[in-house]
């Protein structure tokens, strides 16, 4: 077994989308193969209804696949093809957005007005861009939770883990998602496959992601007032954490426990055209997209 190191760990940075929602974007926007399959990942997490109840309204995708994971509060969507639903807490959403797709989705906060989930993006290899969109809406008691005899908790979102398989199947970049409690002082391994590219999103609580033997954080070399130095890193709150290659994670649970996502997915290893919502393998598919989306083509019928 060989251990995965922490090639980098980031704070997720604060962002503004759709008609003025404010969340936490922990990557997005910058070099796609970074953590190839996925694009983009944004924490949507507030206490008041001011900062996201104008939602994300009617946007296209087209090219890849959009994973909603929701904690508290709902998400209501709707599309272009006439599907309606709602999102409940626990729930998760698998959109394969494909060929093309026009949707909304609308937040709403729970009996205190919070509202909290993640938006994951993944892209699409080239010989599935341009396939019929589809929807897996998963209710949170579809979702296999394992329990380890040391307390930790595993939920199992996509993929296998813990002899459960997760209930979203057929995606293109064979993910692996888990939502992964860890209760205080406890030091854990998890087996993620070799030729996966891999990242934790710590989300409450803090933990050290490496083989130590204390949760006092790894001893890493960074920049501090221009100066190289060695301190310890304990991941908290809002932290993405990008490992290098292995087939072990292993964390450190800090004083409070901690509670984080594991997601690992296949590399596509493709060129990537991205521009907002659509993400093609060209500049010209991406140019032919935003023809078709202003002459009212990008919809395609189903068959």
């Amino acid at each position: 077994m060989s251990l995965r190191p922490t090639l980098e760990t980031r704070q997720a940075v604060p962002t503004m989308e759709g008609a003025g929602v404010k969340l936490h974007r922990a990557f997005g926007f910058q070099d796609p193969s970074e953590l190839d399959p996925f694009l983009l990942f944004d924490d949507f997490r507030n206490e008041r209804p001011e900062d996201y109840q104008a939602g994300f309204p009617w946007h296209p995708h087209r090219g890849i696949e959009t994973i909603t994971y929701v904690l508290s509060g709902s998400v209501e969507h709707s599309d272009s093809l006439g599907n309606t639903g709602t999102l409940g807490e626990g729930d998760v959403q698998w959109m394969t957005a494909g060929s093309g797709i026009l949707h909304q989705e609308m937040p709403k906060g729970n009996g205190a007005g919070q509202m909290h989930g993640f938006q994951l993006w993944g892209n699409l290899p080239s010989d599935q861009k341009m396939t019929a969109p589809r929807y897996q809406d998963v209710q949170s008691k579809e979702i296999p939770e394992v329990i380890d005899d040391d307390g930790t908790t595993v939920r199992v979102i996509v993929g296998e883990f813990w002899g459960k398989t997760g209930p979203v199947d057929g995606i293109a970049a064979d993910p692996q998602y888990l939502d992964i409690q860890v209760p205080a002082g406890v030091r854990k391994t998890f087996r993620i496959d070799t030729y996966r590219r891999a990242f934790a999103y710590v989300f409450q609580g803090q933990a050290a992601f490496a083989d130590a033997s204390q949760p006092t954080g790894v001893l890493l070399e960074k920049e501090v007032a221009g100066q190289e130095v060695n301190i310890r890193d304990l991941s908290g709150d809002r932290t993405l954490v990008r490992f290098g290659t292995g087939d072990e994670v292993t964390v450190q649970a800090g004083p409070e426990g901690v509670r984080f996502l594991l997601i690992s997915g296949a590399p596509i290893d493709e060129p990537v055209a991205w521009h907002g919502p659509i993400v093609m393998n060209t500049r010209a598919e991406l140019e032919l997209a935003f023809k078709e989306l202003r002459n009212g083509t990008f919809i395609r019928a189903a068959h």
